[in-house]
């Protein structure tokens, strides 16, 4: 049996667009875009549009959608609410389509658009979606928003443990760096993730602005079984 082949990329800055065209790109970008966008569909969201300019999420909201936009943690002046998962509660987005457009995790869906098929993956949805992708029979690339082009540790952390999963499946395998050291690092962090994650650059972010009450939630596995999947520039959940 050939086994299918499993990367992780750390960072936009390392993707090699164009050259993922057999292979599910997972986006993680934990703090907080992923989840928010895990979260919303949970919560029964029928659409998300990412927009990774602040002009065009400006030219959405002129038409009169729903946009959840920030950069650097703060919400657009001209947005209806920021990127935490917890703006995106049934009453607000359910039945909705929502215009998002964030610092990292936008950007980089619309980056893996020659990819077979781009999924977005958090802890939220972590056991449905390598449940998923071990029947797809494809190569997964794990690609990790980071922080603007750079390495992080909590977007890691979650690849690793999402690797972890597929390569128990047996049906996966890898010579790549970044996935072995995505793993080695999931074995670190998860005794105690939390206190593991204490030390991510975000998370300081986060809590310099006062905007760190969502981490605990961000980091709890299977909270659903929704997967968000890019058809025709649109995130929809795929469906189980």
């Amino acid at each position: 049996m050939v086994k299918r082949k499993l990367e992780t990329c750390f960072s936009p800055a390392l993707f090699e667009s164009g050259e993922n065209h057999d292979s599910i790109v997972v986006i993680i970008d934990i703090l907080r875009a992923s989840s928010a966008i895990c979260t919303a569909f949970a919560n029964g969201a029928a659409a998300i549009i990412p927009v990774a300019d602040v002009s065009e999420a400006k030219d959405y909201k002129a038409r009169g959608y729903l946009l959840a936009a920030e950069r650097d943690g703060y919400v657009l002046d001209f947005a209806d609410f920021g990127n935490s998962p917890f703006n995106f509660t049934k009453d607000k987005v359910k039945g909705k389509t929502i215009v998002y457009s964030t610092t990292n995790g936008t950007g980089i869906i619309n980056l893996a658009s020659s990819a077979y098929m781009t999924v977005v993956g958090s802890f939220l949805n972590i056991g449905a979606l390598t449940q998923w992708l071990i029947k797809q029979e494809r190569n997964v690339l794990i690609f990790c928003a980071g922080w603007k082009n750079r390495f992080n540790i909590e977007d890691t952390v979650c690849a690793g443990a999402i690797a972890e999963k597929l390569m128990l499946s047996d049906l996966y395998s890898t010579i790549c760096d970044s996935t072995l050291a995505a793993m080695d690092l999931w074995s670190l962090a998860r005794p105690d993730l939390p206190g593991y994650i204490e030390k991510a650059a975000q998370r300081t972010r986060l809590r310099d602005k006062k905007l760190d009450d969502c981490i605990e939630f961000c980091l709890t596995s299977d909270y659903t079984d929704k997967i968000p999947v890019m058809k025709n520039g649109v995130l929809v959940d795929i469906i189980l």
